[in-house]
């Protein structure tokens, strides 16, 4: 009798184990689309001001693996030829002729704006952060990160992401305290090539700076291998050689 009730317990539990959502799985395969794991990009940083001015960042990035990435900014001027440099939780900043590259923070911004180094050089959601609960809701999966160590620019995170195309729509960036720090808006999806489909555009507001946004366009995305001296400090002044 027993093993009857047992057997029925069983097959009722199935179609629950079946539905259970793998938060794990889908934030990795967010992390994917979004991005190849090593690449480089072309992105414009726009910053907007409470009175409609606007200052523009257009940058080049490359990024290896899991934890290295660099940037070269292009344009205005007076930021041409800086780039920065992130292995892992370090990052640095190099200004032509002013001398050898200098630690940054990733709740420092080397653009000013809304968007901080960290969400201007990201790492993979999956490296940086666990994953604490996950839901399905209206064609969504509601994912709640938790950051793995306290070198994290964000606490927490809570993610949106299109069940069909498991690629975010929102985010939602959180300190130790609790506080809403700012929330990402993905938006204009785009075909970039060789497999690459992905939102081009993302744009940001924080309660931090009221009246002020961030908008980061996408207007080229490809997979690239690098040499490991690319991601070096002593590379950082040559990241034009890798544009030629």
């Amino acid at each position: 009798m027993k093993t009857r009730q047992l057997f029925a317990f069983t097959i009722l539990c199935l179609p629950l184990l079946a539905s259970a959502i793998d938060g794990l799985d889908i934030l990795k395969k967010v992390d994917r689309n979004l991005e190849p794991e090593s690449y480089e990009s072309y992105r414009k940083l726009i910053n907007i001001e409470p009175d409609g001015k606007k200052k523009e960042f257009v940058i080049y990035s490359a990024k290896k693996g899991k934890d290295q990435m660099a940037t070269l900014f292009l344009s205005p001027t007076t930021d041409k030829g800086r780039t920065t440099l992130r292995q892992g939780d370090n990052m640095w900043l190099y200004i032509p002729n002013v001398g050898k590259p200098v630690r940054i923070t990733s709740l420092q911004s080397v653009v000013g704006g809304v968007f901080n180094n960290a969400d201007i050089m990201r790492l993979d959601y999956a490296v940086e952060y666990d994953v604490k609960s996950a839901e399905e809701k209206d064609g969504l999966y509601l994912l709640d990160l938790k950051a793995k160590t306290g070198e994290v620019a964000y606490d927490r995170l809570k993610l949106k992401v299109d069940k069909k195309l498991i690629l975010p729509t929102e985010i939602e960036a959180y300190a130790s305290s609790g506080m809403l720090m700012k929330t990402l808006y993905f938006k204009d999806i785009k075909d970039f090539g060789n497999g690459i489909k992905r939102p081009s555009t993302i744009e940001t507001d924080s309660p931090l700076y009221k009246g002020f946004k961030s908008v980061m366009l996408y207007s080229g995305l490809k997979k690239k291998d690098f040499p490991d001296e690319v991601f070096t400090q002593g590379f950082m002044s040559r990241m034009e050689e890798l544009r030629k």
